[in-house]
């Protein structure tokens, strides 16, 4: 086909009259016919953590796909993203009321926040965190929440993980997954808030790949021996997942372990 009979073109409509969600169309003229094929929502998402090495990774792709991004961070200077669909606000990640100031008006609340492992004390970040923002999101409307833990926090999950992973790894940080296992545990008793917990194995500081996601709805993805399959992802492949859940509702209410093929 001659390349002056097809012209396309993409452009933003309202769904359902409302200047919230913006649909794009991509309208193209085949031979002087319109075939009209509905692209993916653009979404206002909050994100948390998006100082973070996954979340900056996160910020970027929401950007790329065209969604508006408000970053809540301690301290801006941290991230380098520079963006018109970009707005980076100051708040406490441990209070409601710090919070929901910026969650009015979002469709989406995505956190990659991380806290360290603790010898000494308990590691308490992840549920005192979520707390704060399930309390916002219910004072500010807001129903969704898709948030990142890892493999194995569930205590007895690593059971058939290598003897490095099992008997060295997993009891350094031991103070963080159980956190995260509280926190996930407390999502699950949220009745009111449809929520996604993304468990990705170790990660690698890489871009997000094409690869193909394998997914468990359990603590890790097993392979066809019932073994772990593979041991690490990179954190733009976490972020590419988490993105993708904004148009489907295959996980909601949901913890899903992930790798890539």
């Amino acid at each position: 086909m001659p390349a002056a009979e097809v012209e396309a073109s993409l452009r933003p409509v309202q769904e359902d009259d409302s200047p919230e969600r913006t649909v794009f169309k991509e309208e193209t003229s085949v031979e002087g016919k319109q075939v009209v094929h509905m692209q993916s929502l653009r979404m206002k998402i909050t994100v948390l953590g998006a100082t973070g090495q996954t979340g900056q990774y996160l910020v970027n792709q929401a950007l790329q796909q065209g969604h508006m991004v408000t970053a809540i961070v301690r301290n801006p200077g941290k991230l380098t993203v520079h963006h018109d669909n970009l707005k980076v606000v100051e708040a406490d990640i441990f209070s409601a009321d710090s919070l929901k100031t910026h969650f009015k008006g979002q469709d989406v609340i995505m956190s990659c926040l991380g806290f360290p492992a603790s010898i000494f004390s308990a590691v308490t970040g992840y549920t005192l965190s979520m707390n704060a923002m399930i309390n916002a999101m219910r004072e500010a409307q807001v129903n969704r929440i898709i948030t990142m833990t890892s493999w194995y926090t569930e205590p007895n999950s690593g059971a058939q993980s290598s003897y490095l992973i099992r008997f060295l790894l997993l009891p350094m940080i031991r103070s963080v997954l159980t956190n995260m296992y509280e926190m996930e545990q407390f999502l699950q008793k949220t009745d009111d808030i449809s929520w996604t917990v993304v468990r990705p194995p170790g990660l690698k500081n890489l871009p997000a790949s094409a690869q193909e996601f394998l997914t468990h709805e359990g603590y890790f993805v097993p392979n066809s021996s019932g073994n772990p399959a593979g041991s690490a992802v990179g954190r733009g492949d976490v972020a590419r997942f988490m993105l993708s859940l904004l148009n489907s509702n295959a996980w909601v209410k949901k913890g899903v372990a992930i790798t890539t093929k």
